[in-house]
């Protein structure tokens, strides 16, 4: 059975504290003398992951 895929759309500003946080956690396992291989797999994902341009259709007719 295949596994089912994710996808997750964030903007820079939500990808560099995705980053961020990632590599606080990494630091606190090092500290803790705990295996970084999950998180170290994730950040290599994250930080070379395409960039896709989305267009956002707002119905109400309101610009945010």
């Amino acid at each position: 059975m295949r596994e089912k895929l994710n996808h997750l759309y964030v903007d820079s500003k939500e990808k560099t504290i995705l980053l961020l946080s990632l590599v606080e956690l990494k630091n606190q396992l090092i500290q803790q003398g705990r295996y970084t291989d999950p998180v170290d797999e994730l950040i290599f994902k994250i930080s070379n992951a395409p960039i896709k341009k989305l267009k956002v259709v707002i119905s109400c007719g309101e610009v945010i």
